[in-house]
């Protein structure tokens, strides 16, 4: 074998001319001209022979080396000798390249073995879509089964390196075809107004003692608008009747894709008259205007879509700008003379690439935006835009219609939140650069970031642990949280833990120009330069939190405040008195005490009798799920109990049990009606343990007495417990009316719904 590979190289070498054995010798290489590409890449080889350029004595070591050799190497290791420093140097070179690929690689999605057996892989992914739904799901990290949205296996990462020169912002310019950058020049540009804003440190000091202004304002569409600031001056405005398309200063091609892009919400008389409809027209402003923002009447069933094509607009919007105004410094810098100008006129960009991090529960919600930011580059242009890595995409966030049940019926808003691709665990990093994308680039050579929050927690990790990583967080200037409600069923900690590692300095400098470095982002002020887009389904003071604790912008405030007229309990379609019983409470952290002492003691005894049987507690914390779970079990009561985790064939026994009477109380938690949205049979009491979260649950629950209709209407119950603390829900649910009625009189109040109001 070593004779045949000696034989081998021997007739390449002697394939050469004498010139091309010269510079082989002189540089160490072949010849530009004369390179022979290897289709299977070669690991290097070097080794010491001798110096005679007609004949290899190769030794056997080649042969106990398992990856293929290319002839280059060989002929190159034959004719150079290389001293021991020059190896020292290759191979620090080598490992420093391999922690660099490593370090990009981790950035991406999750680690897959490829060495599995098919058996061994499928079981392998039933295990690991249970632990990563636990995960996201359940704050404890309690085992069992967990929602529908389950994680898959991705595979293995990998670094888009073949793309990393063409989508790097250092070594591009700007396109005279784009404009010339005469888009950013204008003074008015809402953009670059934000960006170039300067603080001082006086201003940062007055925000922290400096009580919020508000004003309140009408819009015809959004209603009721609350804006707020904590800087001295609060600017607010109202939307003009007639919008000036160049006035929101799209970057190009923006201006002639939204058109095409947004047709589907638009027809008629309005489809010429303005290329947004009435919503989007008003979100827009605001969202232009680069004041936080918080949508709480965000619909999956009307308006989901609408909305998610405005933010990606702006999102689009502002990438291209930022990138455009970095491309146009760097052509003014090659072109002017060494030692002219201000270093502080080019400084232009973060501490780290990213600028945008959107976050969508779903896979399918990323493809989404995906396909739109694809959509908005490209319009209806002859020439398509540059996508890299489109297929593997559409493979791992695409989804088979053929999975889903043909005979699964569930109510029409469950359908479009769960469509597609519900898996909740994954991250990916976006680059644009003029009319080019780059999918699954490295989180620090990414302009926009798509994750989910147990996407995101999973790599930035916790305090103590070794292997984590939060500094491509450090130069977010848009936030975009979508569909916030749905986080309230996942984990509302990963959310928590996401917020309180925005904005922070990094921990490594990731190769940065610091003279490029704005000087706000240099300071530690990025977090009252970055603007939050809050969009939910409903209001809800942990989500109101967030927004008033974490959004800092130095433009203000904007919240969405209208109340609701009408609750939820119209749409119940039975005959059910509705007893709604107040719990007195001395403060919001003795809530949780408070309703369970006042369930034990004055609500429970009154369905211990037997005749209060089929009664059903529906519970919306897990924690106060347990709790009663154990409590019962401790005073021996006859009950069965479904949660979210609960085996498919648990689940089954306990509504059997229910339905034939074998156990008096079911004890349900609201994530598991969230997730699989059962019909429950045999119910004649019911309990509200809670005021649910989404307010339509409400009715939902009750007409499901509807379901075993045998005469007992007239001993239907319905039991609901709130305090003065449960203003938003209680509203929801009887309406805004009925609700500051219900909180002044501190009675408890009986409602009797015929099924017709």
């Amino acid at each position: 074998m070593g004779k045949r590979r000696s034989r081998t190289q021997s007739q390449l070498l002697n394939s050469l001319t004498k010139k091309q054995k010269k510079h082989l010798r002189d540089f160490g290489e072949e010849h530009p001209f004369y390179d022979r590409v290897s289709r299977k890449e070669g690991k290097p080889q070097i080794c010491q022979l001798s110096e005679s350029s007609d004949t290899s004595n190769s030794e056997s070591e080649a042969e106990s080396e398992p990856e293929q050799v290319s002839g280059y190497h060989k002929l190159l290791a034959t004719l150079k000798t290389v001293s021991e420093e020059e190896k020292e140097d290759e191979e620090e070179e080598e490992e420093e390249e391999e922690d660099s690929v490593v370090g990009d690689t981790e950035m991406n999605d999750e680690d897959d073995d490829s060495d599995v057996s098919v058996e061994e892989e499928k079981a392998a992914e039933s295990t690991e879509m249970q632990e990563n739904v636990a995960l996201s799901a359940d704050p404890e990290g309690k085992d069992g089964e967990g929602p529908p949205g389950t994680s898959q296996e991705s595979p293995e990462e990998f670094t888009d390196a073949k793309h990393e020169l063409l989508f790097s912002l250092e070594t591009n310019f700007l396109e005279e075809e784009s404009g010339n950058d005469s888009s950013l020049k204008a003074s008015q540009d809402p953009f670059l107004q934000h960006v170039n804003k300067e603080l001082k440190e006086k201003d940062i000091q007055a925000f922290a003692t400096n009580p919020k202004t508000t004003h309140q304002l009408k819009w015809p569409v959004l209603g009721q608008l609350v804006f707020s600031s904590k800087f001295q001056k609060l600017e607010t405005f109202k939307p003009p009747k007639d919008i000036d398309f160049e006035s929101l200063h799209l970057q190009k091609p923006l201006g002639s894709t939204w058109t095409k892009t947004n047709s589907q919400f638009l027809s008629g008389p309005q489809k010429s008259s303005s290329p947004f409809t009435p919503l989007q027209k008003e979100l827009f402003l605001i969202m232009n205007s680069y004041q936080d923002l918080f949508y709480p009447e965000r619909n999956a069933l009307k308006n989901g879509e609408e909305i998610r094509h405005v933010y990606c607009l702006h999102v689009i919007n502002h990438v291209l700008k930022a990138n455009a105004q970095v491309l146009g410094n760097n052509s003014r810098r090659r072109s002017q003379k060494f030692g002219v100008g201000n270093d502080d006129d080019f400084r232009d960009q973060g501490l780290t690439r990213p600028k945008v991090l959107i976050v969508v529960p779903f896979r399918e919600a990323a493809l989404r935006v995906v396909q739109l930011f694809i959509s908005l580059l490209e319009g209806d242009s002859k020439k398509k835009i540059i996508v890299s890595n489109k297929k593997r995409f559409q493979g791992e966030y695409g989804s088979d219609p053929e999975e889903r049940p043909p005979n699964l019926k569930r109510p029409e808003d469950y359908e479009a939140v769960f469509a597609g691709n519900i898996d909740d665990h994954f991250r990916i990093g976006v680059a644009i650069l003029q009319r080019s994308i780059r999918l699954y680039a490295p989180f620090y050579s990414s302009d926009i970031l798509i994750a989910s929050p147990l996407g995101l927690r999973t790599i930035i990790g916790g305090e103590g642990e070794k292997k984590r990583d939060f500094d491509f967080l450090s130069s977010i200037e848009l936030l975009v949280i979508d569909q916030a409600d749905i986080y309230l069923m996942q984990n509302w900690e990963h959310v928590l833990h996401l917020m309180n590692h925005m904005n922070l300095l990094p921990l490594d400098s990731h190769g940065v120009d610091f003279s490029r470095v704005r000087m706000w982002s240099l300071n530690n002020w990025s977090k009252y330069y970055r603007q939050t887009l809050l969009f939910g389904a409903l209001q809800d003071a942990q989500v109101n939190s967030v927004f008033n604790k974490y959004c800092t912008n130095l433009q203000g405030q904007v919240a969405v405040k209208n109340v609701p007229m009408t609750g939820s309990i119209n749409h119940v379609l039975v005959q059910l008195p509705h007893v709604f019983q107040r719990m007195e409470v001395d403060s919001l952290a003795s809530v949780i005490d408070a309703r369970f002492n006042f369930f034990v003691n004055k609500i429970l005894p009154q369905y211990r009798d037997a005749v209060m049987s089929h009664t059903l507690i529906y519970i919306p914390s897990y924690f106060d799920f347990v709790r009663l779970r154990n409590f019962f079990k401790k005073e021996e009561l006859n009950f069965t109990h479904i949660c979210e985790y609960t085996q498919k064939s648990g689940v089954s026994r306990a509504r059997h049990f229910f339905l034939q009477g074998e156990k008096q109380f079911l004890l349900l938690t609201e994530r598991f009606h969230f997730y699989k949205r059962y019909t429950i049979k045999g119910i004649r009491n019911l309990i509200f343990y809670e005021l649910p979260t989404y307010p339509h649950f409400y009715s939902e629950i009750c007409n499901m007495l509807r379901a075993t209709d045998r005469g007992e209407e007239a001993t239907w119950t319905c039991t609901a417990l709130y305090s003065k603390y449960d203003a938003q829900r209680l509203a929801a649910v009887v309406g805004v009316e009925r609700a500051a009625q219900m909180l002044q009189s501190k009675k408890n109040v009986h409602l009797f719904i015929t099924g017709e109001n």
